[in-house]
């Protein structure tokens, strides 16, 4: 039997991503990001087609390469400006039924409270339709000095977020039980045996008093995370509950998949409790040939000098001060370590090459629709995946292509389920559960409100 894989898709809050400027091809719909319409098209179009999620990535740092951010980010619109995506979700609710909305969050850059509280009016909202993509920085060390708060190191940012999760946990599982709300207006609003109020003194974070909202319809939105580091995968096998990894070989992949449920399994839950999908982008032809002049025409869009300043952006390295034979394992950073680590096999100027085609993206695979549909089920079965990400090369263009050629093919061979316009919340609809509710063997079920 062929496994049902979930899908979502990548979208950006700014004209370009993935360190790509690719907004000057004239099928690039996205330079326009800061208008509604938009969104909504996006939304409504993925949401009809069957797609579970629109995921919105978010940044809030800047490029710099030696002290300065360079006039080409500007020109091209590489890292700014950008919207915030909580508040484009929160328009597209009344825009979508079924559609699942995820935002990224950092728990370097703001308060804990504050927050929660956004994600569960979100989730309020939306009738339990939103899912946070856990990080722990703004992409770079830009956003610190931004914030006026410090840097904290990779692995350090975890014990942060571990700290910061406890704090979220108890707003949204603890502080308002389910059925709080009772709205008789012959007798109370709210059940006051029902409301509590939480304490927390951790190493990163103190929170005492009541949660701000009542408790949404998920408690806790559904959890996503793509550290790639050791200390990324212990984090994602512990709190995650849908892993992004990057794109790569079957048996790359694998590797990943196998070493997240095994974090799981150490962290006492099953292995199937992390949903692992995986980044992919395609760009698609009626011929090979076509398709490879399709994607010549995304390179021809771009402008090489894009490449150092988006690369210093992810890291903070400048890749233009090294030797193009330094080899890519003799460097360092605190910032994106993954982003070092997928290129330890490379020289410097093996990766300013490289990343000029897709940045920190997905290699797309160029083809047509049948090759991408293999392709696609060669890499979930082969890597055990449950699903993927698929992030357009020029969006929405390349959306279009996917939901118009690709789809079909893979509904015809029962990997991806008919749109269903029965209600659920994300929680259920990615994880298979009839709860919205967190597992029982989630590190957040433990802070549950017990009566």
């Amino acid at each position: 039997m062929v496994k049902q894989l979930r899908l979502g898709l990548f979208e950006n809050a700014q004209a370009n991503d993935s360190g790509t400027a690719t907004w000057r091809h004239p099928d690039n719909g996205r330079y326009l990001f800061d208008k509604l319409d938009y969104w909504r098209d996006t939304a409504r179009m993925v949401e009809d087609a069957g797609f579970d999620f629109l995921f919105l990535a978010d940044a809030w740092g800047w490029a710099d390469v030696a002290g300065e951010r360079p006039e080409i980010c500007s020109v091209e619109g590489l890292d700014l400006p950008r919207l915030d995506p909580a508040i484009i979700l929160g328009a597209l609710i009344p825009e979508t039924t079924r559609l699942g909305l995820v935002a990224t969050g950092s728990t370097l850059l703001e308060p804990p409270y504050a927050f929660a509280r956004r994600m569960a009016t979100l989730d309020i909202l939306s009738g339990g339709r939103i899912g946070w993509n856990v990080v722990t920085t703004g992409t770079a060390d830009t956003a610190v000095q931004g914030f006026g708060v410090p840097m904290v190191g990779h692995d350090d940012r975890y014990e942060m977020a571990d700290d910061f999760m406890q704090v979220v946990y108890k707003l949204w599982e603890q502080a308002w039980e389910e059925g709080a709300l009772e709205r008789d207006k012959s007798g109370r609003f709210a059940d006051p045996g029902k409301v509590h109020r939480i304490s927390h003194d951790g190493k990163y974070f103190r929170s005492h008093g009541f949660g701000n909202t009542s408790r949404s319809p998920q408690g806790t939105p559904l959890l996503l995370q793509a550290g790639a580091s050791p200390a990324g995968r212990a984090f994602g096998g512990k709190h995650g509950e849908a892993m992004f990894v990057g794109s790569g070989t079957v048996e790359q992949l694998r590797g990943h998949s196998t070493a997240i449920r095994q974090e799981a399994v150490a962290n006492g839950r099953r292995a199937d409790e992390v949903k692992i999908l995986s980044a992919f982008s395609a760009v698609i032809g009626a011929t090979e040939e076509e398709a490879q002049r399709k994607y010549a025409s995304v390179a021809e869009a771009q402008n090489p000098d894009v490449t150092v300043a988006s690369y210093a952006w992810f890291t903070g390295l400048d890749l233009s001060a090294y030797a193009p034979e330094t080899p890519m394992s003799e460097l360092y950073t605190e910032l994106s370590q993954t982003q070092v680590a997928r290129f330890a096999d490379k020289t410097v100027g093996d990766v300013l090459r490289d990343w000029h085609g897709h940045g920190v993206g997905a290699r797309p695979v160029v083809g047509t629709a049948e090759q991408v549909a293999d392709r696609m089920i060669e890499l979930a079965d082969g890597a055990d995946l449950d699903g993927f990400l698929f992030s357009p090369v020029i969006p929405p263009a390349s959306t279009k292509d996917f939901i118009e050629q690709v789809l079909p093919i893979l509904r015809e061979r029962g990997a991806i389920a008919e749109p269903s316009d029965e209600p659920q919340t994300l929680r259920e609809r990615i994880m298979g559960t009839s709860s919205p509710a967190l597992a029982d063997s989630h590190p957040g079920a433990a802070y549950r409100a017990r009566r």
